[in-house]
């Protein structure tokens, strides 16, 4: 009895079938397999009669989001100043002896059009 058939064509019908099948079934198998089952701690209450316990904030949390809000606030006015400050840049690269730098801003021309 040999081991090893040399004559195995991996391109007949036959070993195409095979070889998909396994593939198919492997696939079905690994995302059967990989399911979790989630485990609630305290399920929610079926009955209206139970309430759910409301999250009510402290003082601290309070002043913890209020902290927050004014971070957020400086950083978009932050953003803001600087945006002006680049548009005031770019608008001041003619000199009034008529020289300008290395790139010369015309409003409408290139530069104002990809900056825009």
């Amino acid at each position: 009895m040999k081991l090893w058939n040399k004559n195995i064509c991996l391109t007949s019908p036959t070993t195409i079938m095979i070889i998909i099948a396994l593939l198919l079934s492997t696939l079905v198998l690994a995302n059967v397999w990989t399911k979790e089952e989630i485990i609630l701690e305290k399920e929610p209450p079926i009955n209206t009669e139970e309430e759910i316990e409301m999250w009510i904030p402290t003082k601290e949390d309070i002043a913890y989001q209020d902290s927050m809000f004014t971070i957020i606030q400086n950083t978009q006015n932050d953003v803001t100043d600087i945006k002006k400050d680049i548009v005031h840049i770019l608008e001041r690269l003619d000199y009034e002896d008529g020289t300008y730098d290395s790139i010369r801003y015309v409003k409408g021309g290139p530069i104002d059009k990809k900056r825009n």
